[in-house]
């Protein structure tokens, strides 16, 4: 599912530079690896999202006629140039670690095989998708680490930066362990869960809030949550209270109240109070407003009796790490591995896989980093999942990444859970074989292609 789909949604300079390869027959098989530099600040992993929109773009990229008649008449490229994009299309192959996977800096997420003007032109977009999911799905993470066995759902799509957002963010925070989103079309597109009750204007178009609940639960007699915080949340509780009685005689369930401002955690006690004494000992608190799961932490210290939580523009957004240092860099060409040595930007070079040691807890003990076919003890993490421009398997469920990213939080040490930066951060160790290359690829440095001489 990708509601965007288009070859030009894409840097210009991937253009220009198609230009320039077709104009001197480069079309070698290039290798490169899409991976995430460091951690950003407060972040101890992150958790690998959006490989399935990745997929799909692949499968589909195509230059329309309108796309190709814009090449043609832009002014940017000579004649003919559109005729090559015409004929392109994704022949390569990917390998990827699979969705709900946590991994680090330096380690590939998503390799990509194919001729070099194919190999290049999904950069921008491939970055694009699994940067933002992983961005979610991270913050989502977290989410679930601060407050463990909650509801918790997205409530995000509003202050989205765009409406692919939204639903993209949906999906990365489900995939991640949220209970369901308040986006309701990510149930039919995705098959995620979808939450709601109401909004204050509910209460507010009716003259008396006690109709408005009333109202509200008449509508949804098998169970609803009924917002209390319009005007004063302990007197709206108590309306509840008084009309349970009367709407259970008619088959009409109070599922739970949502408070949606305040200090949540002092109307919470006040509010689970007034119902257990009125004998809504079953009714749930689900509670929202400009959360996060900092604020999820402090409330679950504070002891605060709440259920469930909505949290919508710091997810949507990861508002305290809005983005992820990943790139997407050359590392072989026509057979030769390559390397970027500019400083502080360094790349490792070749095909690579990683593999994964466990400590005797069966937790995550240390990663190795190496060049693909270099034997380890460990569980390699990057598998195939494309060949000839085709997926080889069907779109894995949402459900089986879910059950894969609770797997894998469940094996983080104790030091990487924390909401802040670890002062002990996870080693991912770089094997002999991958230092060879590098070593090998510096000492070539000075050789000049006939080309260029």
């Amino acid at each position: 599912m990708i509601p965007l789909m288009s070859a030009l949604l894409t840097d210009l300079y991937q253009l220009t530079m198609l230009h320039a390869y077709f104009s001197r027959g480069m079309r070698d098989t290039a290798v490169f690896e899409l991976f995430f530099r460091k951690l950003s600040p407060g972040r101890n992993f992150m958790v690998a999202a959006g490989l399935e929109q990745a997929l799909e773009f692949l499968e589909r990229l195509r230059f329309t006629p309108e796309e190709l008649d814009w090449v043609e008449k832009c002014g940017k490229f000579p004649r003919g140039f559109a005729d090559h994009l015409a004929k392109l299309h994704f022949t390569g192959e990917v390998h990827a670690l699979p969705e709900g996977t946590v991994f680090f800096p330096d380690e590939p997420v998503l390799r990509v095989t194919a001729p070099l003007p194919e190999a290049q032109l999904v950069e921008t977009r491939l970055i694009n998708l699994v940067h933002f999911e992983t961005l979610v799905a991270t913050k989502a993470a977290r989410c679930v680490l601060a407050a463990p066995g909650k509801l918790l759902v997205d409530f995000g799509l509003r202050r989205a930066h765009g409406a692919e957002a939204g639903l993209l963010a949906a999906r990365a925070a489900y995939l991640a362990g949220f209970t369901g989103t308040a986006t309701a079309l990510a149930a039919p597109r995705l098959g995620i869960p979808v939450f709601g009750t109401m909004a204050h204007s509910f209460v507010q178009a009716h003259d008396d809030e006690a109709a408005a609940l009333a109202h509200f639960a008449e509508c949804y007699p098998a169970g609803t949550t009924l917002l209390i915080d319009t005007y004063d949340t302990e007197i709206a509780a108590r309306k509840v209270v008084a009309l349970a009685a009367t709407l259970k005689e008619r088959g009409i369930r109070v599922k739970g109240v949502r408070l949606d401002s305040g200090d949540l955690a002092a109307l919470a006690r006040s509010v689970r109070r007034i119902l257990d004494e009125g004998g809504l000992a079953d009714a749930t608190i689900f509670a929202s407003g400009n959360l996060d799961e900092y604020r999820l932490r402090e409330l679950a210290s504070a002891g605060a009796p709440i259920d469930g939580f909505g949290i919508g523009t710091s997810l949507v957004t990861s508002s305290d790490a809005p983005f992820l240092d990943a790139v997407y860099k050359l590392q072989e060409y026509g057979g030769r591995a390559r390397r970027k040595r500019s400083s502080g930007k360094a790349t490792w070079p070749g095909r690579k896989q990683v593999f994964r040691h466990y400590d005797g807890a069966g937790r995550f003990g240390h990663d190795v980093v190496t060049v693909e076919g270099d034997a380890q003890a460990g569980e390699p993490l990057l598998v195939s999942v494309m060949k000839n421009g085709r997926r080889l398997h069907l779109p894995e469920s949402l459900e089986a990444i879910r059950a894969r990213a609770a797997a894998q939080l469940a094996k983080l040490p104790d030091a990487l859970r924390t909401l802040e930066s670890s002062a002990h951060t996870y080693r991912v160790a770089i094997a002999p074989a991958l230092r060879g290359l590098a070593e090998k690829v510096d000492r070539m440095e000075g050789e000049v292609p006939a080309l260029f001489k």
